[in-house]
């Protein structure tokens, strides 16, 4: 599954990260850094984070 976050709509809120932190994770930068990439063994958690983003900034694709 591919992950990908559209930073022109992201706002930082981090829902994304109490959902899938293996995932999503707030840099030292205080700016979102995911992994492109992930197994489908994981996707209820990241779909769970894609659907808590208040400004649906997260899409998903196989």
């Amino acid at each position: 599954m591919k992950i990908n976050v559209d930073l022109d709509r992201c706002e930082d809120h981090g829902q994304c990260v109490f959902a899938a932190p293996s995932v999503f994770e707030f840099g030292d930068d205080d700016t979102l850094h995911w992994t492109a990439e992930a197994p489908d063994t994981m996707r209820g958690d990241i779909e769970h984070a894609a659907t808590s983003c208040p400004v649906a900034a997260i899409t998903l694709s196989d």
